[in-house]
């Protein structure tokens, strides 16, 4: 088997216990969620899974990375990038407000996001953060965003969004779903415009 190969055997397997164990957690719940669970799930070896993820918590996290990298949309039209950043924030936040998994995690197991709120950045936010940081570089060479440390100004937009997805429940009844999404569309476009 040529090496080419064997990449594209080790994603797919990647692909296929990442899918096992989004249903896993889909149907049991982080907590109830084991790896023997996931093995059976996505037709491998316990073994096969535990060569690639430690626990079951590991597995979660790049399935978390996994779908959050899905959901952040390309920019690259013609629009100034601070319309398209802000857009992009807006569509992945309420994205990930609906999306299934992050749903069921954030009511059924919020424990697992709470080390990624309050005390390390993650992976999937990194990438997020590297993300927009890129945008930003683009929208202040297109004079639509203000000046400012790139990574600064993409790990704050970071904080905006995230604290809408992970508190939208607890304000729905004074600022529903639509209305959030206005507001935070407001508050980004605000923070990164040119003074």
């Amino acid at each position: 088997m040529s090496i080419c190969n064997e990449v594209s055997d080790s994603v797919s397997v990647d692909d296929q216990i990442l899918d096992a164990a989004r249903s896993c957690v889909l149907d049991f719940g982080l907590r109830r969620t084991t790896l023997a669970e996931v093995a059976r799930r996505a037709g491998v070896s316990r073994p096969t899974v535990y060569r690639r993820w430690p626990d079951t918590r590991a597995v979660v996290a790049d399935l978390l990375t996994r779908e959050i990298s899905v959901v952040i949309p390309d920019m690259d039209g013609d629009e100034p990038a601070r319309v398209q950043l802000v857009r992009a924030v807006v569509d992945v936040a309420t994205g990930m407000g609906t999306h299934p998994l992050f749903v069921k995690i954030l009511r059924s197991d919020p424990d697992l996001l709470m080390p990624y709120i309050v005390d390390r950045i993650g992976t999937s936010q990194r990438a997020i953060i590297e993300r927009i940081s890129q945008a930003v570089v683009a929208g202040q060479a297109d004079g639509s965003i203000r000046p400012g440390e790139p990574a600064h100004l993409a790990a704050m937009v970071l904080l905006i969004g995230q604290s809408a997805v992970q508190s939208a429940g607890m304000v729905a009844e004074v600022l529903p779903p639509e209305e959030l999404a206005r507001e935070l569309q407001f508050a980004v476009d605000n923070y990164l415009a040119p003074r």
